[in-house]
């Protein structure tokens, strides 16, 4: 059952059968009490002329009977009064009404010897009739008063006033029905469906449904926690993504380094199978090298395989360093000194192509604990790639602190990275160089030294119109570790 019917049923409708209840009990004792009064002046006109009567059938005087019943007219709505004897026969009378009551009614009141009295209607005239016994000053009974009043005050029209009562409160009881129906259905059921639709739009997973604050007071608190509700869940909800991403990101860095430690274990084997063939190599290149029988092109060629071995001994090191794990010391470094010691160590190389590094940083610059040796091989790598993708370019260094965690970008103005390379572009030996100018070590160089930092480090499309990288520490890293070995 909807609540407004409720309402109805278990409000409106017992209040206003109580109030009809009310109403025709105040009417019956209205009705009640006009008749009350109009029997008790009758009685007491009937009583006020009876003795001067008594007197008058003793002495049988008529003119003395004739005067006391004309007194009586001179009372309020009396219609008639007539003297009876005792056998029921008129002796005198005048005014209507003589026909209310047969002799054997006025027989009875003798024989009774009590006054009686009952409303009758003669004629289309209603009356109500006392009949008096009248008696000598010896107590004898002579004969029967019989006074009429006709009712043409207020107590002909009780029964009509109930019937009018009856109506009119069924009329203003349904117009108070009506009108709180519509009340209910404008002030309360209208902005409950809305705040109904708005909770099942929600259902449906449209979490930017709001409630319109407004109508009343109860409506606009209920609309606000509502809002308020959707808001926390919203937060909670981003909340949420955001771990998800951080735990996705996680899962991502946890891959990588198993990839890379199972690099490594192949790379320490790889070494040490062919570290000794690269050693004899190389020494016997070397030894070739030295004889003074070869000609300068030979002596070229020797140089070649000598370079050549020493660029596979540089890749298997770097492999084994990058599967390696580490147990990274720290310590308190500037941000500024570290991105400083990087640029002074790429000097010649930026020197000479004409390049230009823009450093952003805030002011005062941002302290990090890192390993500061380590963070400025990242820093160096990632600058020396952007050289080489646009030598002469714009380089730019910038950092700023957001949720806790601090944001390094590098970018430069070069071709960029193509979208289908971004998530590739940390592999080891991926590369987009021509072969014999890369390893493809570097960017994953920087993804495990980030990494055990315990940052992130991710590639996006500059502003500049280049590739960009972004590198994120934690500012709550743990207080910088002394006397920690790498392992």
């Amino acid at each position: 059952m909807r609540l407004r019917n409720i309402i109805i049923v278990t409000v409106l409708v017992p209040l206003f059968l109580i109030l009809l209840v009310f109403s025709l009990v105040a009417i019956k004792s209205l009705e009640d009490n006009v008749r009350t009064k109009l029997q008790s002046e009758v009685q007491i006109i009937s009583h006020a002329i009876g003795t001067s009567l008594g007197y008058a059938l003793e002495r049988d005087t008529p003119d003395a009977l004739q005067e006391s019943l004309h007194s009586a007219f001179s009372f309020h709505r009396i219609y008639g009064a007539y003297v009876f004897d005792t056998e029921g026969e008129k002796i005198y009378g005048l005014g209507l009404g003589e026909e209310l009551f047969d002799a054997d009614d006025i027989r009875a009141v003798v024989e009774a010897e009590e006054p009686t009295g009952d409303y009758r209607q003669h004629e289309r005239w209603n009356y109500y009739s006392a009949l008096v016994p009248l008696t000598t000053p010896g107590g004898e009974i002579r004969g029967v008063l019989q006074v009429n009043r006709l009712n043409t005050g207020i107590e002909n029209y009780t029964g009509f006033i109930s019937i009018v009562a009856v109506v009119v409160f069924a009329v203003g009881a349904a117009g108070i029905v009506l009108m709180i129906w519509w009340g209910f259905r404008h002030y309360i059921e209208r902005p409950l469906n809305r705040l109904l639709g708005v909770m099942e739009r929600v259902e449906k997973g449209d979490r930017s449904q709001r409630a319109a604050i407004d109508g009343p007071a109860e409506y606009r608190k209920l609309s606000l926690a509502l809002n308020g509700m959707l808001d926390s869940m919203a937060e909670k909800d981003a909340d949420i993504e955001a771990r998800q991403r951080k735990e996705i990101e996680l899962e991502k860095r946890l891959r990588k380094s198993k990839k890379l430690a199972e690099l490594g274990v192949l790379a320490a084997g790889v070494a040490h199978e062919i570290g000794a063939p690269l050693t004899v190599i190389n020494g016997q290149a070397q030894r070739l090298a030295r004889r003074e029988v070869i000609g300068d092109d030979e002596r070229a060629k020797l140089g070649r395989i000598r370079s050549e071995v020493e660029r596979i001994v540089v890749i298997v090191r770097q492999l084994m360093e990058l599967g390696r794990q580490h147990n990274v010391e720290k310590e308190c470094c500037r941000l500024d000194e570290l991105i400083a010691s990087a640029i002074g160590l790429l000097e010649e190389e930026l020197e000479r192509h004409g390049s230009h590094v823009e450093v952003a940083l805030p002011d005062p610059a941002p302290q990090i604990v890192v390993n500061g040796q380590q963070l400025t091989q990242v820093f160096t790598n990632l600058m020396h790639n952007a050289l080489q993708a646009n030598p002469g370019g714009h380089i730019r260094v910038s950092a700023e602190t957001l949720n806790a965690e601090l944001h390094i970008k590098v970018e430069d103005d070069g071709p960029g990275i193509d979208e289908a390379n971004k998530s590739r572009v940390f592999d080891p030996f991926f590369t987009t160089k021509p072969v014999g100018q890369g390893s493809g070590l570097g960017l994953s160089m920087v993804h495990r030294i980030i990494n055990d930092h315990g940052g992130t480090v991710g590639v996006f499309d500059s502003v500049l119109g280049g590739a960009g990288f972004e590198l994120t520490f934690p500012t709550d890293d743990p207080k910088p570790t002394q006397g920690a070995q790498p392992a």
